[in-house]
Order: C-alpha cells, then structure tokens, then sequence
C-alpha cells in the first residue's frame, strides 16, 4: 500500500461539510492533518477539526462524518483515526461575511436593546439606521419587536407589502425600502390593529424568517430592533444571528436604569457572550422652546451615565426629551433627516461614537451562541 499522505486525506475530507457555514472543511481550512504514521497493521492519522456548533450531537455528527469519509480511502485498510474536534473560537477568521450562511454579505450586525419598554429603543434604532444610510452605506432593519412592531409606522410604510423573490430557485421576500433603509417586520404581514398573540416558539420561528428569507443582499449595516426585556425572542436571536454587538437604550430614571442593567449583564453571560457596544441615555432632559438656556431633567439626571462609568460600558451619549422626535416619528420620518437641528446632531454624535466602539468588533460578526434554555 502506497504513502498516505496529508493530500490524499485533504482531498476524503473535501467532502464532509460544515453544515453552519456551508462549504467543505478544506475549503474553510478546518481540517489539519496532524500526523499520519504508518504501523505494522497500516496508518494511524491524527486530525484535528473545527466546527462552528459547540453543540455536543453537533461535534459528534462532524467527527461520525470526518471518519466514514476516511473509511472511503478504498483500498487503503487499516486506517486508525484519531479525530479531535473543536469549536471555532468567539471572533476567529473561520468564520466570514462570505462564508455565514445566515444573513452572508452583512458586514455588521447590531442589537438594539432595553430592558423595559417606552424607554424610546425603536426610535433610537430608526434614527441611527437613517443616519447611517444618510452617510452612503447600506443599511437594512430588523424590526423583531414581535408583539409590538412599530417601524412600519416610523418609516411611513405601514400599507407597504414585502412583495416575493426568487433567487437562485428559491422563494426570498423582498425588504420594503425607505429612506435608504432596507426594511422587514412582522407589522408587514398583520393588520396594523391586530394583535399578533403568539407563543414564544412561534414568535422566534418567525423571527428566524426574517433573517434567513429575506433577500438582503449586501449590507454594511443591519440593525435590529429587540423587543424589551430578556426572554425567547433575544434567545433566539443570538442562536441564529452572528452579532457584532448591541447597543443598551435607558431613561435616567431608576426603574428603567434597574431593568437596563439586567439587558446588560444578559448579553455578557458567557452562554451568549455578545459585546456591549454602549449604553443611550433617551429623554435626558427637556428644554422647552421659550427657554432654550434650560435644561429640565425630568427622569433624573445622568443615571446611565454614571452607570456606564461603574460597569466599564461605553457611554455613547444622551439624546434630549424633544417634541420634534416624537413628531418625527409618528409621520414617518425619522429624526436624523432633519439636517441642522439639536436631534438631528445628537443622533450624528451618537452614532459616531457606535462605530469607534464597532470599529474593535470582528467584521462578519461572533459566531452564533449554543442553544441557551429559558429558565422554566
């Protein structure tokens, strides 16, 4: 029996696939032939692969693969496998826009959060998605509020439908537009004053089927709107979705800042593990018009400031309590395109400081987490 060398046993493991990112271990360089010895009885070979599930079934599915691939050799018998297999590491080069089979071509991926809701998140995510897209990227929206989306109405297309796609022989829908923001809500799907009362696992199907059906082409950004708290929905998400981070909208005020923390500490739980890009400050203070030297700080004064400090978070800034804003949003056009005003600038600065803490974070995002149980 002739040598068996390290391509000969590359090219049996070029066709076991990694089943996340959809290409074969060659091809993503997660297989590495160790060793390959030959014995009296014939070769023992040491391999070594990565995988992109840390699930258990999932590593013992790869290493099943990896060794009837091997047994394939033909007539080379007598072949020992020793067979390692590991977990692709939080960040790591594996793992690309271009390789991601979910949502490929999205550069960055951001969570917007909080942890009690009338805090002002949805409004917070449209003006940044809108700022963003004003600067020339491409940008796409999430609105993953379930039970309450309200995009639809902040980006004036409530009456807008999703219409189909084919690519590449498969149904896609295709995002509603606006503003130069590519769009996709359950809202679209339901009448605007229907109640959408759907169980958690439901509710994250769907979800899912925003993010592996829609035709979102290329994207610099995408930018997802959480529904508020900490249960299914957020779960589910950083299963399914590589998130580049997420950014923590509060009020100053103590009770809203209590649940805030609990968003927090949810996302750097080493199960889920994703960064904290900042931390809002929404409804700061009010000047009222005939007093514009004065600053009236109805819900307490700098709570998620000093929060920041104390946690280590970034603090990407406050974005003042203005009629305007709310205005803004209920006629659908957001905030950030009113070019000149104090909102319009308070949402350039706080976006400008969203990308220097994004500017750290791994372009194609951190790997899906392993599935997380809700606590019964």
């Amino acid at each position: 029996m002739g040598a068996l060398t390290t391509d000969i046993i590359l090219d049996a493991l070029g066709g076991v696939v990694e089943p996340e990112l959809g290409k074969d271990l060659v091809t993503l360089e997660l297989a590495e032939v160790l060793s390959a010895e030959e014995t009296e009885g014939g070769w023992a070979v040491k391999l070594r692969i990565k995988t992109s599930s840390p699930a258990m079934h999932a590593r013992q599915r790869m290493r099943e693969a990896v060794e009837f691939a091997m047994e394939k050799l033909g007539t080379r018998q007598g072949v020992e496998i020793a067979c390692t297999v590991e977990v692709v590491p939080l960040g790591s080069n594996e793992r690309t826009v271009e390789t991601r089979k979910v949502l490929p071509g999205v550069k960055h991926i951001i969570a917007v959060a909080s942890g009690k809701g009338g805090v002002g998140k949805s409004t917070v995510t449209a003006n940044i998605a809108v700022e963003l897209a004003r600067r020339g990227h491409s940008v796409g929206l999430v609105d993953a509020d379930i039970h309450g989306p309200s995009m639809p109405t902040m980006f004036d297309v409530v009456r807008e439908k999703p219409q189909p796609v084919e690519k590449a022989g498969k149904a896609m829908i295709g995002p509603v537009e606006a503003h130069g923001v590519k769009l996709l809500s359950i809202g679209f799907f339901a009448d605007p004053d229907q109640a959408i009362v759907w169980r958690g696992p439901m509710a994250s199907k769907a979800l899912g089927q925003l993010f592996t059906d829609g035709d979102w082409g290329t994207l610099d950004y995408m930018l997802i709107d959480l529904p508020p708290g900490t249960g299914d929905v957020h779960l589910s998400l950083v299963q399914l979705v590589p998130l580049s981070g997420v950014v923590v909208v509060s009020t100053p005020q103590d009770i809203a800042l209590a649940d805030a923390r609990k968003g927090v500490s949810m996302f750097q739980l080493d199960s889920i593990n994703v960064p904290v890009l900042g931390l809002v400050e929404n409804m700061a203070y009010f000047t009222p018009p005939d007093l514009p030297d004065r600053k009236y700080h109805l819900f307490g004064r700098d709570g998620v400031k000093r929060y920041a400090e104390a946690s280590g978070t970034p603090f990407l800034g406050e974005l003042p309590l203005v009629q305007a804003i709310r205005e803004a949003g209920d006629v659908g056009r957001p905030a950030a395109l009113q070019e000149g005003t104090e909102a319009a600038k308070a949402i350039a600065a706080l976006t400008d400081r969203m990308l220097d803490a994004l500017a750290d974070a791994p372009v194609g995002g951190s790997p899906p987490t392993a599935a997380v149980n809700s606590p019964s």
